[in-house]
């Protein structure tokens, strides 16, 4: 007897290896699943912006990157005593505005050189309603007063128009690049429980009609919503996934796009990692120097077998 809905997922025409590079951008759900790759050895960037949640938002982004545009001194603004960009995440708000300036334009910097070499690039939609100052989308409103801002949900349409100039331009920068979307299950009641269902349901409607060769969905929120559904897997707030319901989907991700080599090199590398955060009562006990050196043995093989691979810190850890 099953007690919950279970549906195949496409496997990805094009699998991802170790070799392989690629950027996460989006939703703090893009944090959850490219932090699961970037602690697992893949050479992962995330949210050069800092978490971003409605596409235009991170359509304005990604053209920076692939332009390689600075920010410029004139666009941080001061508040409550940070000097910020509307732009991006509170991560980059600083009280001295030479180092904000400088900490966003690093940043911009790096995602260029990722985007430009990159074969992956996942972009997840969190909610299809923005906020504009003055005529144009702010990525984030930095928790000033709601009443500065004008809200409105994106059409379909504007999502499928930006984007498809924007892919025209990724795929001339990066002619190598595929794209995989994905829409956030985090569930954004503060925007009312149907208004949450017609944001979803236009997302999901703008990247079925995007989908092309090398452009993917990755169905993320379907498999929050219709498989797990339970309040089980939501954490306290009854809106984020738990560990448990991440590590789910992350598994039907590496199903769905993992080749079977990959597959096999990630257990082994999940291994060591988790042995790498073991804390022995007694470091100097006999059974813990044997475990150390047989783990030192198995990183070592592993770096030699997988060049790519950086395995730095567990190697010196053992050692």
């Amino acid at each position: 007897m099953n007690f919950h809905l279970q549906f195949p997922i496409p496997v990805f025409p094009q699998k991802i290896n170790y070799t392989h590079s690629s950027l996460f951008i989006g939703s703090c759900f893009a944090e959850n699943i490219g932090g699961l790759m970037q602690k697992n050895k893949f050479d992962t960037l995330i949210n050069p912006h800092g978490i971003l949640y409605n596409p235009s938002s991170i359509a304005v982004a990604l053209r920076r990157y692939i332009n390689s545009e600075s920010v410029t001194d004139d666009a941080l603004f001061l508040s409550n005593d940070l000097w910020n960009s509307w732009e991006h995440h509170s991560r980059f708000s600083n009280t001295d505005k030479p180092q904000c300036l400088s900490d966003i334009n690093d940043s911009i910097q790096k995602a260029h050189e990722q985007l430009k070499e990159a074969e992956w690039l996942f972009i997840t939609f969190g909610s299809a309603f923005v906020y504009e100052k003055s005529g144009n989308v702010v990525g984030n409103c930095h928790k000033l007063p709601q009443k500065e801002f004008s809200k409105r949900i994106l059409e379909t349409s504007e999502i499928v128009e930006e984007y498809k100039e924007l892919i025209s331009s990724l795929k001339f920068f990066n002619p190598s690049i595929k794209i995989v979307f994905t829409i956030s299950p985090v569930r954004y009641v503060r925007d009312g429980v149907v208004e949450n269902n017609l944001s979803k349901a236009r997302l999901v409607d703008a990247v079925h009609k995007l989908t092309e060769e090398n452009i993917f969905y990755f169905p993320a929120y379907e498999l929050m919503m219709d498989d797990l559904r339970d309040y089980r897997f939501y954490t306290e707030d009854l809106v984020h996934p738990t560990e448990q319901a991440i590590q789910y989907i992350f598994q039907k991700l590496k199903e769905a796009s993992f080749d079977a080599e990959t597959a096999v090199l990630f257990e082994k590398v999940k291994e060591v990692i988790t042995a790498s955060e073991h804390r022995s009562f007694n470091s100097t006990a006999d059974s813990h120097i044997k475990f150390k050196a047989s783990q030192l043995a198995k990183c070592c093989d592993l770096q030699k077998q997988y060049p790519t691979l950086d395995l730095s810190k567990e190697i010196a850890f053992f050692s």
